[in-house]
């Protein structure tokens, strides 16, 4: 241990981690770039966040802050300490509603803090697309705007005042500062006096520079904010202070101005022939005084397409076009927000700015066309067929005015580098282009051109009088070019400016500026993929869409960070509740990553560090349905654990769990005398420490009779069209009664059910445990009993959403190139969720006379399902039949599968569900129905609540059969 980190541990009231795994979580933001940090501090105050800055600075070492760690150009991972604040330090210390003003910590995440101000009908006014992650801090370091820029200006135009902390060591209150004051703090002396006066020199001996050579455009964010230290801005240090990423000071605390919330909004969607067009007609349009102005490309829409970014509905939404601008309005009431957006439209109408338009009031709607921009980095980081892409040059902004022509020379600046198939997208309305070039930074020669192209394309947009950066940052990427956009003079002002406040360059050094004597790190140093060629592992997943390529996989991860969100949607629970980066999607994929590597994690699949940040990863598959880049890490885990532990002993959960449909077809001939066994007191413990199973669990009871002997005791019944029921393991041995009723809807819609006869299996709990060749020998054989049908165009009915999701999603991957490969496809295209089938194959049957049923139910879907399929049909057909049903959107039930039986889950699983299903199932009315189709939602429910859950099928039977 070394004494830095000896000293951390024992005066700092926090998580001090030197480990391997920490240090390859963080060694990465969203940028091209990876630097390892020495060790990562996670304060549990600001006080403890303070004396870790006193730590390093002891010790003379390097040290940066980070929120989200959502940045683009590199400002999040350096060579030092990391101080991440959002665990712990996140707190609204207070708000003042008549001036609409707030304290806030720095780790507060941008869209919780605004939930806490909802109530009060305010907000923070700029809102970045990261911002169900990004936090305050790293919104004030990074100078943050997003598409609410438009009406509300960038977080410097919120900040009011900054509690900052300098490296040497003093701690000070910034802000708007007038004569009398800066004479005061002048007559008190000391370091603060030290710091005011030489600000004020630079600014004084500097004027002229400092007013000519800052470009007059809403999107001005690279380079120090040395213009608000003019007299005519009121020498304010606080804001002079945003946007310096973390280069000079420590922010321990930020008041912020708020806005109202408009209480209604309205988009006006107009399409152009072409991006360019789009382009010209920004300032008329914006001179309509919008919320938010922002364009779009055909080629994001063609991306969003191919990956279903966005959702069908929201594609076929857009008015005829091939460049788009999407207007939003707001106001007090919905009439005066549509009469906003109407009067645009009725004066563009015969101008030279005449567009395609779509009026939207509907807020879904709105909100699922808007979703088509926010998905613009996931849509087009690996466009299908195209190279990947990457950031480096993706957020310049020029005068709005200027906006069209720029676009085109700079299209033709992407054509001369055969850079082309880049989309443009961006916040239009303050000039703001956004993209993700499609660079070759694995070898020397690609490198070479990203750079020859980012200097042409500074000089560009140094033409036009615009900012490298509109919204990212300078960080890395751009350090070394803003002498281009500010000439040698400013940039020399930059680097007195951090001697100023850090004259060693400790304060996240190499990035933005260096004081005199130092340098800025270049943009083509640290890059990630430059020095990243592992060799590539036998694998036993095929991994279609990386190549076939393990290791693209594991670095997949582009580090959007929407993994970090707390609420809505079901990714990433095992973060929502522990809060730690390496329980995150991200930093699972970082360390995969690392493991890969071989540097900073050295014992490849035999690693601790990957194990245990793997070990809390509930398989739930979320992440591969709202991870922009579509991250799985579930498979990725599946197959860690089929090399981790490769000849070696395995936990007893494996053994228990993993091989369930076994024991659970030997349970079927004596059920009564084991469940008996399994619940009678003292030998249920033996059973469960035996099976690896948590002690407060309950286990569940196998069925008197499985679902596929009561079948065959029947048999098929009807002449109808046929279609094989699949009798899962769930639904065949412990609640076959969603199998019988399933048959009588099914049956009663003119189908004859068809039941293998014999026991087969998905290999859903060997997937899930990481035994990967046992769950290949299983799914060849249900492959090869179904095939005789597949043929025939039978299709398929699932029941258990996880082991359709095996059918529909892992084995074509886990099967890819075998014998067997052309039916496991049809498999895949043949197997349909119930709802689905009935909706597609019995349309007319499933249809209930008005007024309904008069019941009411409140439906969470399963997690793998919500990732591969989705729950459309279910909500569609829950509506036909006339059930009333509020489709829950409060993440995993937290059971997941083996997960939540496992010794060690215990606490994670319970609260993961306590975060939102089983407080909404506690909640619900009386005599309100729990819908759930999985085994492991209804086991949750059933063992922490009073609810009784049934399977659609049941409930479906109940209302149609």
């Amino acid at each position: 241990m070394s004494s830095l980190q000896r000293d951390l541990e024992a005066r700092v009231d926090g998580e001090v981690r030197f480990d391997a795994g920490s240090r390859a979580a963080y060694a990465h933001d969203s940028s091209n770039y990876r630097q390892t940090p020495i060790g990562v501090v996670v304060p549990h105050s600001v006080e403890a966040a303070v004396e870790a800055v006193r730590v390093c600075r002891e010790h003379g070492t390097p040290l940066l802050s980070r929120g989200g760690g959502t940045s683009l150009a590199g400002q999040c991972c350096n060579e030092g300490v990391v101080i991440d604040w959002s665990k712990y330090c996140n707190r609204l210390v207070w708000l003042d509603e008549s001036r609409r003003r707030a304290l806030v910590e720095p780790g507060a995440c941008l869209d919780d803090l605004n939930g806490r101000l909802k109530p009060h009908g305010l907000h923070v006014g700029p809102k970045p697309s990261t911002h169900d992650t990004c936090t305050i801090g790293g919104m004030v370091g990074n100078n943050s705007c997003g598409a609410s820029a438009q009406a509300y200006g960038k977080m410097v135009d919120s900040v009011i005042r900054l509690e900052v902390l300098t490296y040497d060591g003093v701690r000070m209150w910034v802000g708007e500062t007038s004569d009398e004051e800066y004479e005061k703090i002048l007559t008190e002396g000391g370091r603060r006096a030290e710091i005011y006066r030489a600000m004020r020199e630079l600014r004084d001996e500097n004027l002229a520079l400092i007013r000519t050579r800052y470009p007059d455009i809403p999107r001005r964010v690279s380079g120090y904010n040395l213009d608000s230290l003019l007299p005519e801005r009121g020498f304010n240090v606080a804001r002079a202070l945003v946007g310096s990423e973390s280069t000079l000071v420590t922010v321990l605390q930020a008041e912020i101005e708020l806005f109202p919330v408009a209480k209604y909004q309205t988009l006006a969607v107009m399409g152009y022939p072409d991006i360019f067009r789009a382009g010209d007609a920004v300032p008329r349009v914006a001179s309509y005084q919008p919320l938010a102005l922002e364009g779009l490309d055909e080629t994001l829409i063609d991306f969003a397409r191919a990956e279903n970014a966005a959702g069908k509905e929201a594609l076929e939404g857009l008015p005829e076009g091939s460049g788009w601008l999407m207007v939003r309005f707001g106001a007090d009431t919905r009439e005066e927000a549509d009469a906003s957006a109407e009067q645009m439209i009725k004066d563009l109408r015969g101008s030279e700015h005449d567009p395609h338009v779509v009026f939207m009031d509907d807020p879904a709607e709105e909100e699922r066309l808007w979703r088509i921009r926010e998905a613009g980095l996931g849509a087009t980081a690996y466009p299908p067929g195209h190279p990947d892409t990457h950031e480096g040059w993706e957020d310049a902004a020029v005068p709005p005015d200027r906006l069209g022509d720029y676009l085109r020379d700079f299209r033709a600046l992407l054509t001369e580098f055969d850079y082309g198939q880049a989309s443009l997208y961006g916040h239009f309305g303050q000039g703001c282009v956004h993209t993700r070039i499609a660079f070759d930074l694995e070898d020397p020669d690609g490198v070479g051109r990203y750079r020859r192209f980012v200097e042409r394309a500074a000089r560009l947009v140094a033409s036009y009088g615009g900012s490298l950066s509109g919204e990212h940052g300078d960080g890395q990427s751009r350090a070394e070019l803003l002498p281009i956009m500010f000439g040698n003079e400013i940039v020399e002002l930059f680097g007195r400016y951090k001697r100023i406040f850090d004259a060693e360059d400790r304060m996240n050094p190499g990035k933005v500026a260096a004081p005199p004597g130092g340098r800025v790190r270049r943009l083509d140093e640290n890059l990630d993929h430059l020095d990243y060629d592992p060799a590539e592992p036998r694998t036993h997943f095929s991994y279609p869409d990386d190549h076939h390529r393990f290791t693209h996989a594991a670095a997949r991860c582009v580090g959007i960070g929407k993994c970090r969100s707390s609420s809505g949607g079901v990714m990433c629970p095992s973060y929502r509740v522990t809060r730690e980066e390496e329980h995150s999607t991200r930093g699972r994929a970082r360390i995969l990553m690392e493991m890969m590597r071989g540097d900073v994690i050295t014992d490849g699949w035999r690693s601790r560090e990957v194990h245990d940040a793997l070990d809390l990863c509930l398989a739930c598959k979320g992440c591969r349905g709202e991870c922009p880049v579509n991250v799985d890490m579930a498979t990725y885990k599946a197959e860690f654990l089929s090399h981790h532990y490769r000849w070696r002993p395995r936990p007893l959960a494996h053994y228990s769990m993993g091989w369930l449909p076994l024991w659970a077809r030997m349970a079927s001939a004596a059920p009564r005398a084991v469940n008996a066994l399994t619940h009678a007191k003292g030998l249920n413990r033996v059973v469960k420490r035996a099976g690896g199973v948590d002690r407060r669990r309950e286990l569940p009871s196998f069925a008197s009779e499985p679902f596929i002997d009561w079948f065959a005791r029947r048999g098929s019944q009807g002449d109808g069209d046929p279609v094989v029921l699949w009798p899962d393991t769930f639904t065949n041995n412990f609640h076959p009664d969603a199998g019988k009723a399933a048959v009588r809807v099914l049956e009663a819609a003119g189908f004859r059910v068809e039941v293998p006869p014999v026991p087969l299996c998905c290999g859903l709990t060997w997937i899930s445990t990481g035994q990967l060749g046992v769950a290949a020998r299983v799914l060849r054989r249900t492959v090869r009993a179904l095939a005789p049908r597949l043929r025939r165009g039978v299709p398929v009915v699932g029941l258990e959403p996880s082991c359709s999701a095996v059918f529909r999603a892992d084995a074509p991957e886990l099967l890819a190139g075998e014998p067997v490969s052309e039916d496991v496809e049809r498999l895949a295209r043949q197997t349909h969720s119930l709802s689905e089938f009935l909706l597609d194959r019995a349309s007319e049957f499933v249809a209930a006379p008005p007024p309904g049923t008069g019941i009411h139910a409140i439906a969470q879907p399963h997690c793998h399902q919500h990732a591969i399929w989705g729950f459309d049909a279910d909500r569609e057909l829950l509506e036909r039949v006339g059930i009333e049903a509020e489709v829950l959107d409060e993440g995993c039930c937290g059971l997941a599968g083996n997960f939540g039986f496992e010794r060690g889950h215990h606490e994670v699983s319970v609260d993961v569900g306590e975060l939102g299903v089983l407080p909404a199932v506690r909640n619900a009315a009386d005599g309100t129905r729990i819908l759930a189709d999985g085994f492991s939602c209804r086991t949750q429910i059933e063992q922490r609540t009073q609810a009784r859950p049934v399977h659609l099928a049941e409930l479906l039977a109940e209302v149609l059969a």
